[in-house]
């Protein structure tokens, strides 16, 4: 009886006769893991995506590759001056191994006759400002502010422009200088300022033939008219006719051609 009793009591210690007592553990211990899943946060991955069709945009890429899972960030290169698609751009995603599949799955993927490149980009090399105002849409920009990109610069503004960029080009050789890299190249300096026009010295005969114009007209006297045709005297005689001598004009000779010969016929009748 005493080892009965000492089985029994020695069975009891081992199980529970309360089901609830039982399956707790086995609930606190589910529960753990699953707060240990919870916990450990997700590492997101970045994947490089080129060789973009055109109408491909942010809302179309965001779209497509939410199908492969969450998409956190998304930015797509556009160039400044037209707003345009450069054809290539960034996408995030929530988990790194999703990444990693998107890389796999949609690299060298044919789409719009296009070749798609998808590659992981690795952690360390993710820049913090990849996705600098990825969240914004790009506006193109407005035309007041393409006019003032594109309007036409003064004399005084074009001299404000070169003179910065000179001075730009001489920190940069000093910095240069400084740090012992021996580089020469021209540059703004060597192209110099811009040639002036030369002045064309005028003929002293025009001035002397201007200033006379603009003398007071002289008195008609008789002694000014006999001046004045000594003068046109003096001016005939030095102007001299120039006679030309041009060589006889040459006549051409028929040229005769000789004559040419008859043949004689030969006398039938003597040889017969």
């Amino acid at each position: 009886m005493a080892a009965a009793g000492a089985g029994a009591v020695s069975a009891s210690s081992f199980l529970s006769l309360e089901p609830r007592a039982r399956r707790g553990p086995r609930k606190a211990r589910r529960g753990s893991k699953r707060r240990a899943e919870e916990e450990e946060p997700l590492q997101p991955g970045v994947v490089y995506v080129g060789h973009l069709p055109r109408g491909l945009c942010e809302p179309q890429l965001r779209e497509y590759f939410g199908q492969f899972g969450t998409v956190t960030r998304l930015r797509l290169s556009r160039s400044k001056k037209t707003g345009g698609s450069k054809g290539y751009g960034f996408i995030e995603f929530e988990s790194d191994d999703v990444a990693k599949i998107v890389a796999d799955t949609m690299n060298n993927y044919l789409f719009s006759e296009r070749l798609l490149k998808c590659q992981f980009v690795p952690p360390e090399k993710v820049r913090e400002d990849l996705f600098k105002n990825s969240e914004r849409m790009f506006q193109k920009p407005s035309q007041p502010a393409v006019k003032r990109y594109n309007k036409i610069r003064s004399l005084a503004e074009k001299a404000k422009m070169a003179k910065r960029l000179l001075q730009k080009e001489n920190r940069l050789r000093k910095r240069l200088a400084e740090r012992g890299i021996k580089y020469s190249f021209p540059g703004f300096a060597a192209q110099g300022p811009a040639v002036k026009k030369r002045k064309v010295k005028k003929s002293k005969s025009k001035l002397s033939v201007s200033l006379s114009s603009q003398d007071p007209t002289p008195v008609c006297t008789p002694t000014v008219l006999e001046r004045r045709q000594a003068h046109q005297g003096d001016d005939d005689a030095e102007d001299k006719e120039i006679t030309l001598k041009l060589p006889p004009a040459s006549v051409k000779k028929p040229v005769q051609r000789p004559r040419k010969r008859q043949r004689k016929e030969p006398n039938l009748e003597k040889q017969k």
